[in-house]
């Protein structure tokens, strides 16, 4: 069904006003979970500011709570919407300041100090918004500024609202999702298994630089079928000349047994000897065994395996 903006809002106000809760993110949650509230749209005017006189209600503030919420529906709807983009001001954090004036019946030619309150709040919820950046996302600059207001009140007010920690549950709606810039996100790293037969060379250049240029987005590891003494040592010298990296300081020899059953298995070129992990193999990146040939040879497969790994950091990124 295509609801107008006022019929959103009138929606918003009859869900709050049947909601006992004293956490405003869990009341906005079950509230952005019903079909007439969109990923983004200016009804989150309404919707967030709602959700927080809500909560105050709950929590013991002295409000006539729907009185309060017509008044901010009232406004939330002379909003236009595209603020943080166009206007430079997040309607999220707008529509909480506007429940903090209604609270304290704030106005423009207000004397006493909750003007200027008000304006630390919304400058510092704002700057929240900032740090994190754009594009928009109406649920994420709604928690941001939640964090803020929680505290807000919670200082001035004499009533305690209920936080909680948040992980995003709309990540999948939101086409401009920034992921995992996003303090919300939620993320589950991938488990990369880098696979050869002795795992004492190019599986475990693999893994190390996985670790260090993708362990934000995927947990690397390596092994093979048989085991080393000790890692091929030409690999631990030209790592640390070219990375700085010390192999040997977290990496060992290991078997397929030896690490986590692997999301994404790769093989690092092994021909017909390749060994079996369980699963068949992702991806093959053929790469030769520079064991025994010169530094420039293993130079040129170090290099060869960095751009395969940031590669496969972009590929998981997306």
């Amino acid at each position: 069904m295509d609801y107008t903006l006022e019929e959103r809002g009138k929606k918003i106000i009859e869900e709050c006003l049947s909601i006992d809760s004293k956490n405003p993110i869990d009341i906005l949650k079950i509230i952005a979970a019903k079909d007439y509230i969109r990923i983004h749209g200016p009804e989150h005017h309404i919707l967030d500011g709602a959700a927080l006189l809500t909560a105050f209600y709950n929590a013991g503030g002295n409000i006539d709570l729907p009185s309060a919420l017509e008044e901010l529906m009232k406004r939330g709807l002379s909003m236009p919407g595209a603020t943080c983009g166009m206007w430079g001001v997040c309607g999220a954090v707008t529509s909480m300041g506007a429940a903090l004036s209604i609270i304290d019946g704030t106005g423009p030619l207000t004397t006493d100090d909750t003007w200027g309150k008000h304006m630390h709040f919304t400058s510092k919820a704002l700057s929240k918004l900032a740090d994190v950046g754009g594009p928009r996302c109406c649920k994420r600059d709604a928690y941001l500024s939640f964090q803020e207001a929680i505290k807000y009140i919670n200082k001035n007010y004499g009533v305690t609202l209920e936080n909680s920690d948040i992980v995003c549950e709309f990540s999948s709606e939101n086409q401009q999702c920034i992921k995992n810039r996003c303090p919300f996100y939620k993320f589950s790293k991938k488990k990369v298994a880098f696979v050869c037969v002795h795992n004492s060379c190019r599986s475990q250049i693999a893994e190390a630089l996985g670790k260090y240029l993708a362990g934000d987005v995927f947990e690397s590891y390596s092994a093979g079928t048989e085991t080393k003494p000790q890692i091929n040592q030409d690999a631990v010298r030209i790592m640390k000349e070219l990375y700085g990296i010390d192999m040997e300081k977290t990496q060992y020899s290991k078997l397929i047994t030896d690490i986590p059953k692997p999301d994404v298995a790769i093989s690092m070129g092994c021909n017909v000897t390749c060994p079996y992990v369980g699963r068949p193999f992702d991806d093959n990146w053929g790469m030769e065994d520079p064991t025994g040939k010169s530094d420039e040879e293993f130079v040129t497969v170090i290099k060869e395996i960095e751009k395969r790994v940031l590669q496969l950091k972009v590929e998981f990124e997306r």
